[in-house]
């Protein structure tokens, strides 16, 4: 326990257990991903696919926080691997949408299976209002700090 007044005391600090509990989930999952071949922004993107398909390169970077470019190498290999499918002329505007394939749904399903199983591991001995509890939390904290930037 820090006692001189100054600073962060980093076993009270919620931003400090965030991050420390943001680096054992990521190791986790990486732990459990790596094996099917795929990192943490891959099994994302696929998952963002399964969930909103359609999606653009900058949605897709936005919704697995990497950049543009980042997401456009990856979605490059994705595509050259048969994971993903992209229009090659735009719908509308410049993004050119991308679509899941069969291929792809099969590889999702391996690792949405590993990714529910470490958050099992992360949530055991919550009660589901606990869980609950935590997840409005959670939501009120990012809503906090999105409103001051």
């Amino acid at each position: 326990m820090r006692q001189d007044g100054d600073g962060i005391d980093l076993e009270t600090s919620i931003g400090y257990l965030l991050k420390e509990t943001a680096s054992a989930l990521r190791a986790s999952m990486e732990a459990v991903l790596r094996p099917l071949g795929m990192t943490i922004t891959h099994y994302s993107c696929l998952e963002l696919l399964a969930q909103r398909p359609g999606l653009s390169n900058s949605e897709l970077a936005r919704g697995t926080f990497v950049t543009r470019q980042s997401m456009n190498v990856l979605l490059q290999a994705l595509e050259r691997d048969g994971f993903v499918t992209r229009a090659s002329e735009p719908s509308v505007g410049k993004a050119l949408p991308t679509q899941l394939t069969a291929s792809g749904r099969r590889s999702l399903e391996q690792a949405s299976a590993a990714v529910r199983g470490v958050e099992q591991r992360m949530l055991e001995g919550l009660t589901e209002q606990q869980q609950a509890d935590a997840r409005q939390v959670l939501r009120s904290m990012v809503t906090a700090l999105r409103r001051q930037d």
